[in-house]
């Protein structure tokens, strides 16, 4: 595997999550390369700010644990710019307690999940006609012990914050491996940023915010924590669908390597999204 990286100048970068932690480090370290950032949240005053700050391209304001809203976010984003080269699905939540967004789905699997499935499909044009078009979706080694409830993601049934959260990253793993094997012109990546003190897990409250707080010291920085999603955009990477750590190639756990659960969970998406592909 090279190490080298491919030149960012004028290149167009998508990034959500993008006004604070991981995925402001990611959108400053591609702004730094030249290329032309868009950062997705959820505060309009933040993410102005943050825009400003590392020298974005411009700014959409969504919730991504709304359908709608995604869908509303990627028509903006094809209106006002037009192009894309590298989509960074850096979005992600844990909730304590379930909460469904207000179009009824489990918040876990609402922005873990279904926003980048979504996102991702919503801009596929644009991403095909780049020429060289690139995702790359933040995952978790958390996965290791995720399992697919295919009969029930969204945990109507036995919620609990950490199996709905292993689920999702190991959903984010088989779906960028799945959307290698049906997008071959892309690449499509996923990966694990390691333990970092970012302030995610707070947001649910509870004994995950208090377990984060206690980890906080133990754990990388934001900036260091972006590494490997900034080697995984700019990289010279070879073969489709792979994961990575520590800025390397990287095997998952064996259920994330599992290319008929990865269909399954396509078609699962799916049922949530709508099977037409743009």
């Amino acid at each position: 595997m090279t190490t080298q990286t491919t030149s960012l100048a004028g290149r167009h970068v998508l990034v959500t999550g993008a006004t604070g932690g991981i995925g402001l480090e990611t959108a400053r370290g591609l702004a730094q390369r030249g290329a032309q950032v868009v950062l997705v949240g959820r505060n309009r005053e933040r993410l102005s700010r943050v825009s400003a700050e590392i020298g974005g391209h411009g700014t959409i304001q969504a919730d991504l644990g709304e359908r709608a809203e995604v869908r509303r976010a990627a028509a903006e984003y094809r209106d006002r710019f037009g192009a894309l080269d590298v989509l960074v699905n850096n979005a992600g939540a844990m909730y304590t307690t379930r909460q469904e967004s207000r179009e009824g789905t489990e918040l876990t699997w609402a922005v873990n999940h279904l926003a980048p499935f979504l996102l991702t499909r919503e801009l596929l044009p644009l991403l095909r006609r780049s020429g060289a078009g690139r995702v790359v979706t933040v995952a978790s080694a958390a996965h290791v012990v995720g399992r697919i409830r295919f009969d029930d993601p969204e945990f109507r049934r036995g919620y609990s914050a950490w199996p709905a959260y292993a689920q999702s990253k190991l959903a984010n793993i088989l779906f960028a491996r799945e959307l290698a094997r049906r997008e071959p012109s892309l690449q499509s990546v996923s990966l694990h940023p390691g333990m970092v003190a970012s302030g995610f897990g707070k947001n649910g409250g509870g004994r995950f915010a208090r377990l984060y707080a206690l980890l906080d010291p133990f754990s990388l920085t934001p900036e260091e924590g972006a590494q490997t999603s900034l080697y995984a955009a700019t990289a010279r990477l070879e073969g489709q669908g792979g994961y990575y750590a520590d800025s390397r190639l990287a095997t998952p756990a064996p259920q994330a390597l599992d290319d008929g659960a990865a269909e399954r969970l396509w078609t699962l998406s799916e049922s949530y999204v709508g099977a037409d592909t743009p």
